[in-house]
């Protein structure tokens, strides 16, 4: 754990979980947009703009993983080792309790949403590079004619 982690309080702890967690909506909000921006520019076979989109989404991914980073620290600071967010939300009252699961919940879905179009755009670039390697080297025959 680092040393800033270790040092706050645990209020600022839960304050800081409450924080990640709405950041990482708001960042995985735009992360959905950025797919859905390069399965668009995938489809329309626009390179430059993929660049572009593929340098966003990678800053972004590193800053959710920081994030979850975080999040796991700041459990553990405030439910000790091998924290999980039932044990977070157990030291909430019933109404920030309540927000936080349905917060936590729409997270959660996003990401599951992120990963699916993450594995769509993946599979519909790498199907694009196999059609081009046809067009620019030919089919590989398995058979030779006789």
């Amino acid at each position: 754990m680092n040393a800033a982690v270790r040092n706050t309080t645990r209020q600022e702890a839960m304050t800081g979980l409450l924080q990640g967690v709405a950041d990482d909506s708001a960042a995985y909000r735009t992360l959905l947009g950025l797919l859905e921006e390069q399965f668009d520019a995938a489809i329309r076979h626009h390179q430059e703009r993929l660049g572009r989109i593929a340098a966003e989404i990678a800053g972004l991914v590193d800053t959710l993983e920081v994030r979850r980073a975080l999040r796991v620290e700041l459990a553990t600071r405030l439910t000790g080792p091998n924290p999980s967010m039932a044990q977070v939300f157990s030291l909430l009252r019933p109404e920030p309790r309540a927000r936080l699961e349905a917060d936590w919940h729409a997270l959660e879905q996003m990401v599951l949403a992120a990963k699916a179009a993450g594995k769509r755009n993946g599979e519909l670039l790498a199907e694009q590079f196999t059609i081009m390697q046809r067009v620019l080297h030919g089919e590989n025959q398995t058979y030779e004619p006789a």
